[in-house]
C-alpha cells in the first residue's frame, strides 16, 4: 500500500487581500499565515490522512523551515526515512489569496529541492522500485521526476504524473506515467487545445492518451469535479461534493492527487478512487491553508456516504 512521492517541501507565506497590487504598489491585506507546503509534501501529508503510507522523497534544508517540514509531515503519519537534509536553504512559496473567492495565485521558489536529480534519485531506488504507487510533479528539476517515474515502472508500481506547475514535458515522461492529473490549464498547455467545455476536455484527454499515458487522463476542473477518461474506453465525469462554504483553493489540486494515490494504492478501482479524490479536494477547500487542510479518512468516507 505504499505510496512514493518525489516532491517539493516549501514554507508557505499566505497572504488574504481584496486583490492583488500592480507592480509599485502597496496595498493592506486582510489576513496572513505560514505553513507547510509544497505540492509533493501536500500530497504527501494529504495522502497519509486519508488512509495511504505516504513515503516522501525530497531535500530539505538544516534550517526552520526544514523542521517545519519534519513536524508536518511526523503529524499526518508521513515517512521522512528518504528525506536529505543540507546546506541549501528550505524553499518558499508566496500565495496570495482572494478573500471574496478563495481563489489564489502562486510564486514558487523551491530551494534545496530544487537541486535533486536523477543520481538523487537513483540514491533512493528501492523507495520507488517496491512501491505501489510512485507519483510526482513538476516543481523539482523534470529529470528527477522522469528518473523516479521510470523506477516505478520497473518495479510494477502505478505511476502517477500530476503536471503542475504547467511546463513543457521532456520527450517520452508520458510514456512513463499510467495516470496524469492535470487542471485546465496545465491540460492546454500540454495539449494544446482549449478545455472550456466538457466536449474540450474529453478531446483534450483523449489527446493525452494519444501522447503516450498508458491508463487514464484525469482532468481536475475545479468545481465541476473531474473527468476520468480512460484507455479502456471509459470515461466519465465525476462531480465534486457540496462539503460547505469554500474557504480557499489552494490545496485542492493536492488534496485530489493525495486522496486519489491513497486510494488506489488501497486496491480501489480507479474510477472509484477518482470519486474518493474528488471527496478530499471537496473538503479541503472548505478550510483556509494547503498541507493544514487536508482531511482525514473518517472525514472523507463520511461524506462519500
Amino acid at each position: 500500500m505504499t505510496v512514493a512521492i518525489l516532491g517539493v517541501f516549501v514554507a508557505d507565506t499566505t497572504f488574504r487581500a481584496p486583490r492583488q497590487p500592480v507592480m509599485g504598489e502597496t496595498i493592506l491585506g486582510t489576513g496572513f499565515a505560514l505553513g507547510p507546503g509544497g505540492k509533493g509534501s501536500n500530497q504527501a501529508v494529504a495522502c497519509a490522512k486519508a488512509g495511504g503510507a505516504a513515503l516522501m522523497v525530497t531535500r530539505i534544508g538544516a534550517d526552520t523551515f526544514g523542521d517545519m517540514a519534519l513536524d508536518a509531515w511526523g503529524a499526518a503519519g508521513v515517512d521522512a526515512v528518504h528525506v536529505e537534509r543540507g546546506g541549501t536553504p528550505t524553499g518558499a512559496a508566496y500565495i496570495f489569496v482572494d478573500e471574496a473567492t478563495g481563489d489564489n495565485a502562486i510564486i514558487v521558489y523551491p530551494g534545496a529541492a530544487g537541486t535533486m536529480d536523477a543520481a538523487f534519485v537513483d540514491e533512493r531506488a528501492d523507495a520507488f522500485r517496491r512501491a505501489d504507487v510512485v507519483m510526482t510533479q513538476l516543481e523539482q528539476p523534470m529529470g528527477a521526476a522522469m528518473r523516479a517515474l521510470a523506477l516505478g515502472r520497473e518495479g510494477g508500481a502505478a505511476t502517477l504524473l500530476n503536471p503542475a506547475p504547467a511546463a513543457p514535458l521532456p520527450d517520452g515522461m508520458l510514456a512513463l506515467c499510467d495516470y496524469v492529473t492535470p487542471n485546465e490549464t496545465e491540460a492546454e498547455a500540454i495539449t494544446g487545445r482549449p478545455v472550456g467545455s466538457e466536449e474540450e476536455a474529453r478531446a483534450a484527454a483523449a489527446r493525452l492518451l494519444e501522447m503516450g499515458v498508458a491508463k487514464a487522463a484525469i482532468l481536475t476542473l475545479g468545481e465541476r469535479g473531474a473527468l476520468y477518461h480512460a484507455a479502456d474506453g471509459t470515461s466519465e465525469m465525476v462531480p465534486a461534493f457540496q462539503a460547505g462554504p469554500v474557504v480557499e483553493t489552494t490545496g485542492a489540486g493536492d488534496a485530489f492527487n493525495g486522496g486519489f494515490a491513497a486510494a488506489l494504492s488501497g486496491g480501489m478501482a480507479p474510477l472509484d478512487a477518482v470519486r474518493f479524490g474528488c471527496a478530499t479536494a471537496s473538503l479541503s477547500v472548505t478550510r483556509p491553508g494547503a498541507a493544514v487542510s487536508m482531511p482525514t479518512r473518517a472525514e472523507i468516507d463520511a461524506l462519500l456516504g
